[in-house]
């Protein structure tokens, strides 16, 4: 056999096999198809394939990571923003993930941004900036929803930076300030509230105990005076000492 003929045999044994033979790892899938129609999904391992005949599409079923752009969001009490946002996605139907549609990472990524706009365009400001956690939950289930003609699952998804401008950005701190003086004022206010009522419940103990109220008197007299060298002369009513007097001839009589 000539040595040309051996070659061209060679070579076309080696475009076979090329084109027959294919392995797909763990985490691969291929979609197969007989003449342009769906035949079968295969893998993972050896897949044998007629060449011309059969063609496959490889599908790739790991957790695929996906930013979504910067999106200008206007909230539901007018205030614009800038939001950006991660998705964790995979495909689980590799048949729909090729056939139902051309892109699957592009189809995937502009619904991901209309989905964002659009749910975060329904909160006001301080949703976005509090309750992340709910927000995610709404567009995670939005996307997987819409997603599932596609074989893909949205397994979470994730607002990573929610940007203000500067003039908002003073405001907020403004209106927190303001916040935590009127925080401060009402605290003061309450503990003003609470001494008041004590002062009254002991005005209305003393009042019933007269004896006390003198000895309250003269105890107030001692701290005003203190261990001050300058002498502090008080006006002293007999009605005061009419209690101290009427509780010494008590204490005779019992004697």
């Amino acid at each position: 056999m000539p040595v040309a003929t051996l070659g061209l045999i060679v070579a076309l044994a080696l475009i076979f096999l090329y084109n027959a033979v294919k392995i797909l790892k763990e985490y691969e899938r291929g979609v197969v198809f007989f003449l342009g129609r769906f035949q079968s999904v295969k893998g993972p391992g050896l897949i044998i394939l007629i060449p011309f005949l059969q063609i496959m599409t490889k599908v790739d079923l790991r957790v695929i990571v996906m930013d979504v752009p910067t999106q200008d969001v206007i909230s539901k009490d007018n205030v614009s923003v800038k939001v950006n946002a991660v998705i964790y996605f995979r495909i689980v139907d590799p048949e729909k993930a090729v056939i139902q549609v051309a892109n699957v990472f592009e189809a995937t990524s502009q619904l991901s941004q209309t989905t964002l706009r659009s749910v975060l365009g329904q909160h006001e400001l301080d949703d976005m900036l509090s309750e992340r956690d709910k927000l995610n939950a709404d567009i995670q289930a939005i996307l997987d929803q819409r997603t599932d003609n596609w074989g893909i699952k949205v397994a979470n998804v994730e607002i990573k930076h929610v940007d203000l401008d500067e003039s908002m950005i003073r405001s907020i701190a403004q209106q927190a300030e303001a916040e935590r003086a009127r925080r401060a004022k009402v605290i003061a206010a309450e503990g003003e509230r609470q001494a008041a009522g004590i002062l009254a419940d002991a005005a209305k103990q003393l009042q019933g105990q007269p004896q006390a109220l003198q000895l309250r008197y003269l105890q107030t007299m001692k701290e005003v005076a203190g261990d001050r060298t300058n002498t502090i002369i008080f006006p002293l009513p007999l009605d005061l000492i009419k209690p101290l007097l009427d509780m010494g001839d008590a204490l005779k009589k019992d004697g």
